[in-house]
C-alpha cells in the first residue's frame, strides 16, 4: 500500500493516508520525495517545487495559491497556502445532455401511506407549533415511549424554540419546516402541538398544509382544553392505533430519497467517505431514486463541477442564482464568505474552502442536478437536487428531513454522536475513527485508503442503505440520539 496518494495527475500535493516522519521517504507513482517536516494523516505533502503565488492543485482544481515558495516534500497547510477565491462566480452554468445509463431498481420494506408517499419507519412524532410547548411535547413523548413500544417504532418529540417572536422569512423558516415534518412519511401518526397565541399557531399551519391525512395528523392547542397532558395522551394513543394498522411492504428503490451531508471532515473525506457516497448516490439515481445535496456554502470553490452538469436550463439557471444567493447572504451580514474551513477540518488536513468544497461536492456523485430546493420545500423530481441549506449539521440536516429525505448518508472524519429527526447514517473517512467511536459510526470507508475496492465498497453501503430503509436501526439511532434544528436569518422580537 502507498503511504500518499495522488488524487489527479495534475495534483502537485500529495496526501498522506498515514502518519509520515521528517526524513522518511514517500513514494508516489514511482516519484521519490523525502518529508521535510513530520505529515499528519490526511494533509498534504508537496510533490514537486511550487512557487510563491502559484496555484496548490488538488483534485485536479486549485484549492489555492502558495503564501511562500514550498519545496517538494514539504508539508502544505495554513502556514504555507491561502484561498484565491473571492465573492464573484464567473462560471457559467452547462446543460448536459443524457445521464446515467438506467439500471433495474432493488427493493427495501417500506411502509405505504394512505395518504402518499413512503415511508421507512413507523413513527409517533410530536411537533411543537411554539418553543413555549416544548416541554409539554418532551413529557408526553417520554410517558408514551415505554406504553406503545411495540406497537409503533418509537415516539418522537421535535423541540425548538421558535414559531413566535419572529418576522418575516425566519418566520417562514420555521413554519415550512414544521409542514415538512409534519408531512413526513416516515410518521405513522404526528401530533401537532400548539399553545394558542403564537404567531405560527395551528390554524397558520393547517392553511400552509392545505390537505392532509386526517387520519394520520392530529392537531392539539394547549390553552384551549384543561388537562393537555391527558388529552395529548388520548390523542397519541388514537394515532398508535392507526399506525399499528400499517405494515412494511417491498418498494422499489426508485421511491427512496437519500440526503447527503458531511460534517468534521479531514483530509481523507474526499478521497474515501465522501466519493463513496457519490458512487451509492449515482447507483440510487441511475434506478429512478432520489439524492439531496445540502449545503450550499460548501459548494463555493467547486460550484462549476454540479454547473457543467444540469439537467436542464431551468436547473441552469436555479443553480448559480442559488449560490450567488448564499455569497449575498454573508455579504449582508457583514461575513467573510470564504471564512471555512472550522478548526476541526483544518487539524484533519483541509486548509481552504476550495479544497474543502471539492472533497464536499464528490458526495453528489457524477449525476446531472436536476433541480434545487429552498428551504422548507418538498423535493419534486427525481435524480439529484441540491437543497438549500447552510453548512451547520443540525440546521442542514433538518433541512433535508423537511425536504423528503428518507434517511441521511453522513461522512465524518472527525465523528460526531448526533441524530437528524430521520435515520442517519455515519460514514467514516477514517478506520481508526471507526475503530475508536464504534458507538458513533455506522460504515467504515477508511479501507479505500488501504486499496480495499470500490466495487465491493459500493455494494456494501447501498446494501446498508436498503437494510436501514427496510428498517435497521442506526448507532444515533439505537443511542436515541434524534433531534432538529431550524435555520435563523433576522430579528427576534
Amino acid at each position: 500500500m502507498s503511504r500518499a496518494l495522488r488524487i489527479h495527475p495534475e495534483d502537485n500535493v500529495a496526501v498522506a493516508l498515514e502518519p509520515i516522519r521528517a526524513d522518511e521517504t514517500i513514494s508516489v507513482e514511482g516519484a521519490e520525495v523525502t518529508a521535510r517536516q513530520d505529515i499528519p494523516q490526511g494533509h498534504k505533502a508537496a510533490l514537486f517545487s511550487i512557487s510563491a503565488g502559484e496555484a496548490v492543485v488538488k483534485y485536479g482544481y486549485p484549492i489555492g495559491r502558495a503564501k511562500t515558495a514550498i519545496e517538494p516534500g514539504e508539508w502544505v497547510h495554513t502556514h504555507n497556502l491561502g484561498t484565491s477565491l473571492d465573492t464573484s462566480t464567473a462560471i457559467a452554468a452547462q446543460v448536459v445532455q443524457g445521464g446515467p445509463s438506467p439500471l433495474p431498481p432493488e427493493h427495501f420494506q417500506g411502509y405505504r401511506r394512505a395518504g402518499g408517499g413512503v415511508g421507512i419507519r413507523n413513527e409517533l412524532w410530536i411537533v411543537p407549533t411554539v418553543g413555549c410547548v416544548n416541554g409539554i411535547a418532551q413529557t408526553l413523548a417520554r410517558r408514551l415511549g415505554p406504553e406503545l413500544e411495540g406497537s409503533v417504532d418509537g415516539v418522537y418529540a421535535w423541540p425548538h424554540p421558535y414559531g413566535c417572536s419572529q418576522m418575516g422569512e425566519d418566520q417562514e423558516h420555521t413554519r415550512r419546516i414544521l409542514c415538512g415534518l409534519i408531512r413526513h412519511p416516515n410518521a405513522g401518526g404526528v401530533l401537532v402541538l400548539g399553545l394558542g397565541c403564537e404567531n405560527s399557531g395551528i390554524a397558520v399551519l393547517q392553511d400552509l398544509l392545505g390537505d392532509w391525512d386526517r387520519e394520520r395528523v392530529a392537531f392539539l392547542e394547549c390553552q384551549a382544553v384543561e388537562d393537555e397532558l391527558a388529552e395529548g395522551e388520548r390523542l397519541l394513543r388514537a394515532l398508535a392505533g392507526r399506525a399499528a394498522e400499517d405494515r412494511r411492504e417491498t418498494i422499489g428503490a426508485e421511491e427512496l430519497i437519500v440526503g447527503l451531508k458531511c460534517g468534521g471532515s479531514d483530509g481523507l473525506s474526499g478521497i474515501t467517505a465522501n466519493p463513496l457516497v457519490g458512487r451509492v448516490a449515482g447507483r440510487l439515481t441511475a434506478m429512478g431514486g432520489s439524492a439531496l445535496l445540502a449545503e450550499v456554502p460548501e459548494l463555493f470553490g467547486a460550484e462549476g463541477v454540479l454547473f457543467r452538469r444540469c439537467a436542464s436550463e431551468e436547473a441552469a439557471r436555479a443553480l448559480p442564482a442559488l449560490v450567488e444567493e448564499f455569497k449575498d447572504y454573508f455579504i449582508r451580514h457583514g461575513q467573510v464568505v470564504y471564512e471555512n474551513p472550522s478548526p476541526g477540518n483544518k487539524a484533519g488536513g483541509i486548509t481552504t474552502l476550495e479544497e474543502k468544497s471539492l472533497g464536499c461536492v464528490q458526495k453528489g456523485g457524477s449525476a446531472p442536478v436536476t433541480g434545487v430546493v429552498r428551504y422548507g420545500e418538498q423535493v419534486c423530481r427525481r435524480g439529484l437536487s441540491v437543497v438549500q441549506t447552510p453548512g451547520n449539521d443540525l440546521v442542514s440536516t433538518t433541512g433535508l428531513a423537511a425536504a423528503g429525505a428518507h434517511l441521511i448518508l453522513f461522512t465524518t472524519g472527525r465523528g460526531t454522536p448526533f441524530g437528524a429527526p430521520v435515520p442517519t447514517l455515519k460514514i467514516a473517512t477514517n478506520s481508526a475513527l471507526a475503530g475508536r467511536k464504534g458507538g458513533w459510526i455506522d460504515y467504515d470507508a477508511g479501507g479505500l485508503a488501504r486499496g480495499e475496492g470500490w466495487d465491493e465498497h459500493t455494494q456494501a453501503l447501498f446494501r446498508l442503505v436498503l437494510d436501514t430503509a427496510s428498517g435497521g436501526p442506526t448507532r444515533s439511532e439505537r443511542a436515541g440520539f434524534r433531534e432538529i434544528a431550524i435555520w435563523k436569518d433576522g430579528v427576534t422580537l
